[in-house]
Order: C-alpha cells, then sequence, then structure tokens
C-alpha cells in the first residue's frame, strides 16, 4: 500500500513526473527529450520498463516535447483527449493513442488514474490523480485558478505535486511585457505563490505527507523563498521544490506523515506490495 513519487523535471523548459508502485508506473506528461528522460530516471534507479503509459494533460510543447519518441521506443500507450492531440499535432502510432474522459478512472496494472478539468488556456486541460490501494497522489500543475474540482481532489492526496508558478511582485516588477504578465496571473494561467499556499492551507487532508512544488517560474520566483513560505506552514508535510535542471528524489508515499520524512535514492526491490481490487 504505497506509491513512489518523483519530478524528472519541472518548468517551463519541460515537465514530467513520475508515479508508480514497486511494478508499475505512469508518467504524467513528458516534455523533455526521450534521451534526457532516461538519464534522469536511470540516475534514480527507475526502471524504464515499469512505466506503462504516459498520461498528457495538455498540449503546450513543455508537456509534450518528448512524447512521440517515448512513445514509439518503449511502445507506451499515450492518454490523451482527441482535443488535446489535434492540438499538439504529435505523431503517435495509431494503436498507441488512448483516449479518455473526465472522471472515467483508467485502470494501469494495479495503478487508477483519474482525470478531471483545469482551467488553463489549452485546448482541452486535465489534472490526474494516481492511486494504489488507497493512497492517492496528485499532479496539479498549470492551472489558472483554484477550482471546487482542484479543492476536493487536493483535499484527498497523500501527495501531490502542486504549482506554484510566480510570486506575484517579482511578475508585477519583472521584465515580462504587460500581455505576458496577464496571461500568466489571469484566470487561464498559473497558480501564484499566494493561490497554491491559501489552498494548502484549507484543503490539505492531516495525512498529506509530501508537496512537491512544481512549474515554478526561472524569472518571476525564487526556490528558497517559496520553499521557506510553505516550511512556515508544514506541519509535518514534507515540503519540496521540483527543479527545472535535474530530476528529483525518489519520495515514498505509504499514507503516514512522520516529521522530518527523508527521501530515498531507490526504490527497494524487496518492498513487500498488497494490492486489492479497486
Amino acid at each position: 500500500m504505497s506509491l513512489f513519487i518523483a519530478s524528472i523535471n519541472s518548468g517551463s523548459n519541460g515537465n514530467c513526473y513520475y508515479v508508480g508502485n514497486s511494478n508499475e508506473a505512469i508518467l504524467v506528461d513528458a516534455g523533455i527529450s526521450c534521451r534526457e528522460t532516461e538519464k534522469r530516471m536511470k540516475r534514480l534507479g527507475l526502471a524504464m520498463q515499469k512505466v506503462k503509459a504516459i498520461f498528457i494533460s495538455h498540449e503546450h510543447s513543455d508537456h509534450i516535447n518528448g512524447v512521440s519518441v517515448l512513445s514509439r521506443k518503449y511502445q507506451l500507450p499515450v492518454y490523451i483527449t482527441p482535443a488535446t492531440l489535434a492540438g499538439s499535432r504529435m505523431e503517435l502510432e495509431p494503436d498507441l493513442i488512448k483516449a479518455f474522459k473526465a472522471y472515467e478512472p483508467i485502470v494501469v496494472g494495479k495503478l487508477t488514474i483519474t482525470a478531471f478539468p483545469k482551467f488553463h488556456d489549452a485546448a482541452h486541460a486535465h489534472s490526474f490523480t494516481v492511486s494504489n490501494e488507497g493512497i492517492r497522489v496528485g499532479v496539479f500543475t498549470d492551472i489558472g485558478v483554484v477550482c471546487d474540482h482542484l479543492q476536493t481532489h487536493f483535499s484527498e492526496c497523500h501527495a501531490a505535486f502542486l504549482e506554484a508558478n510566480y510570486d506575484e511582485d517579482m511578475l508585477e516588477n519583472g521584465r515580462y511585457p504587460y500581455h505576458l504578465k496577464r496571461r500568466v496571473s489571469g484566470g487561464l494561467g498559473h497558480l501564484s505563490n499566494k493561490q497554491a499556499l491559501a489552498l494548502f492551507l484549507s484543503h490539505r487532508p492531516p495525512y498529506m505527507s509530501h508537496l512537491l512544488l512544481s512549474h515554478l517560474s526561472r524569472d518571476n520566483n525564487d526556490p528558497q523563498m517559496v520553499h521557506e513560505l510553505f516550511s512556515k506552514h508544514a506541519d509535518g508535510t514534507e515540503i519540496v521544490v521540483a527543479s527545472r535542471y535535474q530530476e528529483s528524489a525518489i519520495y515514498f508515499v505509504d499514507g503516514s506523515m512522520p516529521a522530518g520524512r527523508k527521501p530515498i535514492n531507490k526504490i527497494p526491490e524487496s518492498i513487500p506490495v498488497q494490492y486489492s481490487l479497486f
């Protein structure tokens, strides 16, 4: 009864998130190259052979750049909505294209993946939760506004990748042109540190063990600042800032929340996992 999670990369230069148990895993998005994904997973001791599918949140290039090559090389099914596929212009093998719908669970081995819609300036954007025997992890990035869907699913997660894209003052006083500032901070752009923290404080469940702050802006945020901001309110939840330059450690999510939880560097092959049907 556990999940292993890692950020392979997180930022406007590419997004890719790993969620799996001891036997199988999925990737949410694949926005860095196949070669770089392989290198980073190898450094973590994660086997590509355990990855059984890729789930696509939306068609922006920083979420799909590596999808076509990864899918073709490893014959991985790509779960994507028709509108997102059309917008992406990706060339995928027809038999590897799998459509999904919001709130219709998809079973991959012992993992259950559920999508739900989000506000973002894309054709048909979705967030995902991944569960295994009652343990649930959310991947919540590229979100313009905190909606009821996000509040509900965040409140049920034992761990989450949560966007904290920008500091409001840094964005407002930074070098971005006016139209881009409005795009980022508008209701179809990204979550600010303030918005993400408000969600964390108001809807964090008592059993949330890990929060990986994700998709930080290079120009409009500061990793140390946002880590300190959330750590003040962590109350036992491990706060991690996912990097735009390298993979994170692997984190073991088992439903408990001991203070000072430390990351592990490799999935122990000997961990026993008992499964039940969803």
